[in-house]
Order: C-alpha cells, then sequence, then structure tokens
C-alpha cells in the first residue's frame, strides 16, 4: 500500500505499483514468519523487479506502512496539532489541525486498500467490518478512536474518520494564550471548579469540548477523587487521582456491551468527588442528574448543542431515550445544574468560548431555560447578561 504525495488523481503506474505491492505481500505471507530484508528482496526478484539499495529500502518502508499502524495515514496522524484524518474514499484525504478541513495529497490506489486499511484496524481490537456489518466505532491500542463504513453504505467509497488522541495537556492558560478564552473567562471557570458547582460545556463537533473540560478538571484540588465516564476514552486531564471507565460496544454475537448508563451507575459506587461524563449522548442524563442531586457535587461533563439556549432541548431529547418524562427532566436540571458554557468554533475558525450561562426555571410551566451570565466577544471584552448577578451568587 503506497502513499503518493500528489494532488491529482494516480496514474496507471501508481496503480501497477499498488498491485505489485499486493502480489510481494502475498508471496512474503506463505512465509509463515515476518520477513527479513533478504525475504524482500527474494521475493522482489521472483516479481522481476530490479533491487537496488534504494528500491529495497523503499519497498521495505511501503510494506512496513501498509502493515502497521494506519498504513499511509500514519504520518498524518504524527503531523504536530492534527486532531482529525478524514478518508472519503480513494482519492480524498483531509487532516484537521484547528482551522477547519485541509486537502492533503494521500492517495490510495483503490478503495479495495481503504476497505482493507478499515479492516485491519478494526481488526486490531477484535471487531468486526464487512459487508454484513459495514460500520465500526472503536479506540485503538494508542488511543486513537477509529470509525469506518465500508463502500456501498458510503460514496464517494469507503469511509475512514480517525480522531487523534490529546498528545499533551492544555491548561486552562493555555487556553487564554491561544485565543480560544479570555483572561476574564478563565477566572471565572477557576471559580466555577473550586465553587464546586455542577456544569456542562456545550458545543458543537470538534469545537473544543473535551479539551476544555481536561483542563478544567486539571483545577480540581489533588485531594479529590475524580471519577470519568467516557463512551470512547478521549478525556486525559492533569490530575493525581484519577479513574477512567470505558464503555463497551456488544460483540459479533450481541452480548458483552457495557453503556454509559452502567457506568454511571457503577461510579456512585467509587467514592467520587467529581463524576464526569466525557460526553452526555443518552439515557445516562437521568443517572447523571440523580447523582448530582444526591450529594455529588461538582460533577460535570459535555453534551452536543448548537447554542447555551439548546441545552435544555438537547436534555429533554436524551432523557426521552431514558424514559424520562419532560417535567422530571426540568426539574432535574433546575435542582442539579449551575451553569451551562458554550465553547463554538465559526465557520471552521478558531475554537472560543462564547459564554457562560445559568439555569432559570419557569415558576409557572416548569421548564427550564438558560439566561447568558456573561458573554465574551471577539474583541476579548466581557459583557455582563440578565443571570451575571446570580452566576455572582452562586460563586459565592
Amino acid at each position: 500500500m503506497s502513499m503518493v504525495e500528489t494532488s491529482v488523481p494516480l496514474a496507471p503506474s501508481a496503480i501497477d505499483r499498488s498491485a505489485d505491492l499486493d502480489r510481494l505481500r502475498s508471496r512474503l505471507v506463505g512465509l509463515g514468519r515476518p520477513p527479513t530484508a533478504q525475504d524482500v528482496a527474494e521475493a522482489m526478484r521472483a516479481e522481476g523487479r530490479p533491487v537496488s539499495d534504494r528500491a529495497l529500502i523503499e519497498t521495505l518502508e511501503e510494506l512496513r506502512r501498509g502493515s502497521v499502524g494506519a498504513g499511509p495515514l500514519e504520518p498524518l496522524l504524527r503531523e504536530p496539532g492534527v486532531t482529525d484524518v478524514l478518508v472519503n474514499g480513494p482519492d480524498q484525504v483531509y487532516v484537521d489541525r484547528g482551522r477547519g478541513l485541509e486537502p492533503r495529497p494521500v492517495r490510495f490506489g483503490t478503495d479495495e486498500e481503504v476497505r482493507r486499511l478499515a479492516q485491519r484496524l478494526a481488526a486490531s481490537v477484535g471487531r468486526r467490518l464487512d459487508d454484513g456489518s459495514p460500520f465500526v466505532d472503536a479506540r485503538l491500542a494508542d488511543g486513537t478512536r477509529v470509525h469506518a463504513v465500508l463502500a456501498g453504505v458510503a460514496a464517494p467509497g469507503t469511509c475512514l474518520s480517525l480522531r487523534v488522541p490529546a498528545r499533551t495537556s492544555f491548561s486552562l492558560a493555555d487556553c487564554v494564550e491561544s485565543g480560544s478564552l479570555t483572561a476574564a473567562g478563565a477566572e471565572v471557570l477557576r471559580r466555577i471548579v473550586a465553587s464546586r458547582l455542577a456544569y456542562l460545556i456545550s458545543g458543537g463537533t470538534g469545537s473544543g469540548k473535551t479539551t476544555l473540560l481536561a483542563a478544567l478538571l486539571g483545577l480540581v484540588p489533588a485531594n479529590e477523587r475524580i471519577v470519568v465516564v467516557e463512551d470512547s476514552r478521549e478525556l486525559a486531564p492533569n490530575h493525581p487521582h484519577l479513574v477512567r471507565m470505558e464503555g463497551r460496544p456488544a460483540n459479533t454475537e450481541g452480548a458483552g456491551a457495557i453503556t454509559l448508563t452502567d457506568l454511571v451507575r457503577h461510579s456512585l459506587r467509587m467514592r467520587p468527588d467529581r463524576l464526569v461524563v466525557g460526553e452526555v449522548r443518552g439515557a445516562e442524563i437521568a443517572d447523571l442528574l440523580a447523582a448530582m442531586n444526591t450529594g455529588h457535587e461538582g460533577g460535570c461533563g459535555t453534551v452536543h448543542a448548537n447554542s447555551a439556549a439548546d441545552v435544555p432541548a438537547r436534555l429533554e431529547a436524551l432523557a426521552a431515550l431514558g424514559g424520562m418524562a419532560r417535567q422530571a427532566l426540568h426539574a432535574q436540571v433546575a435542582s442539579a445544574l449551575h451553569a451551562v458554557v458554550h465553547i463554538s468554533r465559526r465557520d471552521g475558525g478558531p475554537r472560543r468560548v462564547e459564554g457562560i450561562s445559568v439555569l432559570d426555571r419557569d415558576p409557572v410551566g416548569g421548564l427550564v431555560s438558560t439566561v447568558p451570565a456573561l458573554i465574551f466577544g471577539p474583541d476579548g471584552r466581557t459583557r455582563i447578561g440578565p443571570g451575571g448577578e446570580r452566576l455572582e451568587r452562586l460563586l459565592g
């Protein structure tokens, strides 16, 4: 499986090269052991290919890339700042460095090569990916999250989405330095953590919710125990007493699944000082809110929402998955949650914390809404919203 550095469609010679490598692999597999350089050289001669030092070194590297890690995508995953690598069939590869999607000159010879890579990645963590099960969502041994959809279901071909785990833990100071958070906003967030308020970080996909949450968890006092529950491990806060629990999908027989609801319930028996749900995405919201209402202060998590104002409706939809009535959900939210921190990423640009809202319950209808307390402008200025006074009271 080779990587061709060109932004134009592959020439026939590149496709022939891919076929040559496939034939070499077939010969080497028959050895029944890891091939040596001499084995590769002999296989090249048997295929009628010239064997020079340079040709042998290049072939060894191509074979290595195609058999370990993410193949030709491996160099992209290791590039500084890359958070996502996306493959749309054999001819479209993109990366995200926090500035929006950027096309990269990496190509596969055929869609079959993309399919084989996806299947190998899935098989490396014991997951099945074939025509009978054309989707997979898993975490690799190095923490990379992989999602794949086979051609036939997806167009223009087999699609791969690789999420790179954070290599370093960002602090709140790093967020300020990068421009995603104002100094005034950072100070308020420090006070929210110190006051043990319960909060959610809302935002869209790729907006930086997990990065900000990890930075805030790094502010939790060292003598407190943090228990983190996640569907797929992404949070990497810098904290000395951290317990991480990860969900698990069902196996090929449809058994063995561990849901976030299961994990939240068990985490309550682990004496958490701070209970964290990396991303609230289903019925576990009911158990998380119940925990926050029974003495577990300082609980937090992230939730997908287009704005802070949309968070109550989003929680309604999630609670319905667990059979929780609308009025019950709003009663729990009003009692359990104190603040919503919204982070956005406009038009693929830089990530930015837009503001902090408090929650207010209508005394007549009983429904909860978010009320802006602090609004952080792109110019670095902070405006106090109608919920500002209430937030200050909560912070003591």
